[in-house]
């Protein structure tokens, strides 16, 4: 098993968390420990796909997450740019001059369903994973990727088990670490004296956040008033533990869930009269696309994710501008996540020197050195890395719901 890195998280960090944005290069673009400009790269690209033209080699990389099912804004955002980053990536040139062939399937936010997507890539030749999106389908297929040596990169399965063997990597922190961070973020801002939790006991990236937020919250100065639970049996009528929260005087709800449930919640306690700070980690995301919710109710909800679109940096607005122009909607955390991770890939594919010819074996374990040494200016996170646990080391941010958008806090 893999260790896992904590979050060093101040308020320092929170009020800067875009100061660094303005400096990220206008293509996502990462540098590498060896200094190299991006003139000579667009000209070793150049050159390189001159040389492969008559080759026709390609990578192949896969997608899995949900296109259809309750969770599908997800797998849909992340599919969207994937495929927008490929396409940037291959008319400049590609990696290490090859083009990249994508191909992404729908698992349903299934586990079986989602080991059956990655047999059918494997069927395609696939060469490396970009995914999959959520966790319990993340856990599910690191077990044949690391059984086939494939390298993966997983842009948001945030549980511990899902990069859990040296060849799986993630974009997103991970759930402990989004716990940890939440109840810091809460207690050196003042957000909530009395807390309340309700978490899905049935879900690996609920219960995560929720056990890591429950042992940092010793240290802050709120107190845990109510904790309640549902599972995936019972995720409509939350009255019971809405209930418990305002008999307990909670001034703020902690919400480690998605934005489904989040979005009934929400609707629930207004019908009982009951309006305290709400606050979520990046599962929450997407709640305001939710059909037939009352986008109002969501009105000052805090929640920690990677991005923002209204961020002014020059790269999330290129982002945002291209991603708007192509799917006609405004991205979200999960698409950013899969945007810096195709990225990623390109990085340490470049940096190890891999080709399309290489066996899937020996371009994992190329990419799982390199990986270690690529530095990515992206979306998430300025000057990201990772070690050799998978997790990625970059700043945390947090957003706020305003008149329906996210804002940067």
């Amino acid at each position: 098993m893999k260790k896992f890195m904590s979050i060093a998280m101040t308020s320092a960090m929170v009020m800067s968390l875009f100061a660094g944005c303005g400096n990220t290069a206008a293509n996502g673009t990462a540098d590498t420990t060896e200094t190299a400009t991006g003139t000579d790269t667009a000209a070793e690209s150049t050159d390189a796909s001159e040389e492969t033209a008559a080759s026709g080699g390609v990578f192949k990389i896969g997608g899995i997450g949900p296109t259809t099912g309750g969770a599908a804004v997800y797998g849909m955002a992340v599919q969207n740019a994937a495929q927008l980053a490929v396409d940037e990536i291959n008319a400049a040139g590609g990696i290490n001059g090859y083009q990249i062939e994508f191909k992404f399937e729908d698992d349903e936010n299934d586990p079986e369903k989602s080991v059956n997507a990655y047999n059918t890539l494997k069927d395609w030749d696939m060469q490396m994973l970009m995914g999959t999106v959520t966790s319990g389908c993340c856990v599910a297929v690191v077990e044949k990727t690391s059984s086939d040596n494939m390298f993966q990169l997983t842009p948001s399965g945030s549980s511990v088990e899902a990069i859990q063997y040296d060849n799986a990597f993630r974009v997103c922190f991970s759930d402990p670490n989004q716990g940890m961070a939440s109840a810091k973020y809460i207690g050196e801002n003042g957000i909530g004296t009395k807390v309340a939790v309700i978490y899905d006991s049935s879900d690996i990236y609920s219960s995560g956040i929720y056990q890591k937020f429950v042992a940092e919250a010793a240290n802050q100065p709120f107190e845990i008033v109510s904790a309640e639970a549902f599972t995936a049996d019972s995720k409509t009528d939350f009255s019971v533990q809405l209930q418990k929260a305002k008999d307990s005087g909670a001034d703020l709800v902690f919400l480690p869930i998605y934005y489904t449930e989040a979005s009934l919640i929400l609707s629930q306690a207004a019908t009982m009269n009951y309006a305290p700070i709400f606050f979520g980690c990046d599962g929450l995301d997407g709640i305001l696309d939710v059909e037939n919710f009352d986008t109002s109710l969501a009105e000052g909800v805090m929640l920690l994710t990677p991005f923002a679109a209204d961020a002014q940096d020059e790269l999330t607005q290129k982002f945002v501008t291209s991603y708007k122009e192509k799917f006609g909607d405004t991205p979200n955390q999960f698409a950013a996540d899969a945007y810096d991770a195709i990225y990623a890939i390109k990085a340490a594919a470049e940096k190890a020197g891999v080709t399309p010819d290489m066996d899937v074996s020996a371009i994992c374990e190329a990419m799982k050195s390199s990986m270690t040494q690529i530095t990515l200016d992206g979306l998430t996170g300025v000057g990201m890395t990772w070690d050799a646990s998978g997790e990625p080391n970059k700043e945390p941010k947090a957003v706020k719901i305003e008149n329906g958008a996210y804002i940067a806090m």
